[in-house]
């Protein structure tokens, strides 16, 4: 008699060219962001007030671009990543459409590489996926590439296709959802917001720590993924992971990159949107009870297209596990990850001008 459950998809279950469209369609509601804002403290004005979304021309208050980030991958986790060994790293992240409570969010996903990792038991799969509104409009379009279980280590490798990563979105990529004419934002806003810095004040290589930190409790990671529906068993089943070399939970990769954007708004609380994220890397594993600080660094001032009431920076922020940021940890003499540097995300943020 045939199985009705599914046990989710193994290396050897993908094609290159495949398209998934990902079950349970989400509708996002006002609870999810006031858990989000329990989860992560995160307090970003035009995240946090409606009056101040509205001040900056948006027709109500949106979630936080990391939220709808989490809830377009929490769709793929059942047919990508419920297998996986470890998430590995982002590129090419494009945020379109605000994602609004009431708007409801569908993910689809097509692989675009696979490539078979020596020990034969396991393989990267690299995918495209693609959130949209109930409107079709593109709220995250965005590739990610996971190591996954074979389900047979005898299964014959496939042909190897790694695809060309794209590099940093370009300015004229990016989607600016709000629009700042005629606002007075450094004369009335900047109170609120918390900062008087803003993209006029950052320069290329300038360096912030944002001094605060945060530990990891279990359960603030297990409702985080819930909250995402996200089911991939390095996360949720201590059981499974008990027999795996690891032998404890991971915790999602997305959750600390939630964690580090939370912490930056101490040196970055203008960045009210994230435009784009250009890559990522998960350096080392990260497990309830760490205390997780971070810093960024500025690789870019980019004017926008047609803008003068808006920039974009592009930053480097690095989160660590159990040490403090002042020195900026980032690699060791061998060019390898310290062990204490559990994210390396390159992304970019909007920010009024003056």
């Amino acid at each position: 008699m045939p199985s009705k459950t599914f046990p989710g998809n193994y290396f050897e279950d993908f094609a290159v060219g495949q398209e998934i469209v990902h079950a349970t369609p989400r509708t996002v509601t006002e609870g999810d962001i006031a858990l989000y804002t329990a989860l992560y403290g995160s307090r970003f004005a035009m995240t946090s007030a409606a009056t101040f979304a509205g001040s900056m021309g948006l027709e109500r208050m949106p979630v936080d671009s990391l939220l709808a980030f989490h809830l377009v991958f929490g769709k793929t986790v059942p047919d990508i990543s419920l297998n996986a060994v470890a998430n590995l790293g982002y590129a090419g992240g494009v945020f379109g459409a605000p994602l609004y409570p009431g708007d409801t969010v569908t993910t689809t996903s097509t692989v675009i590489g696979l490539k078979e990792n020596s020990n034969g038991r396991t393989g990267v799969v690299h995918v495209r996926s693609v959130g949209v509104n109930q409107k079709g409009e593109t709220v995250l379009d965005y590739v990610r590439w996971v190591m996954v279980h074979k389900r047979d280590a005898a299964f014959p490798a496939p042909e190897t296709v790694v695809p060309d990563l794209p590099g940093a979105v370009a300015a004229e990529d990016l989607h600016v959802p709000f629009d700042l004419t005629g606002v007075d934002y450094a004369g009335e806003l900047t109170a609120l917001a918390g900062s008087t810095d803003l993209w006029d004040d950052y320069e290329v290589g300038e360096r912030i720590d944002h001094v605060d930190g945060m530990t990891i409790e279990e359960s603030d990671h297990m409702l985080a993924t819930r909250l995402y529906q996200n089911t991939a068993k390095v996360h949720f089943n201590a059981l499974a992971q008990r027999e795996t070399k690891i032998g404890r939970r991971l915790i999602y990769g997305g959750h600390v990159i939630s964690l580090a954007r939370s912490l930056s708004f101490n040196g970055l609380a203008n960045a009210q949107v994230v435009a784009a994220i250009n890559a990522g890397v998960h350096a080392n594993p990260t497990f309830a009870g760490d205390t997780i600080h971070a810093w960024s660094e500025v690789l870019e001032r980019i004017e926008l297209p047609g803008r003068t009431d808006v920039g974009a920076l592009r930053l480097r922020t690095v989160a660590t596990k159990d040490r403090t940021c002042e020195d900026f940890p980032y690699k060791g003499e061998d060019g390898k990850y310290l062990p204490e540097v559990v994210l390396d995300l390159d992304y970019t943020v909007l920010i009024p001008r003056r």
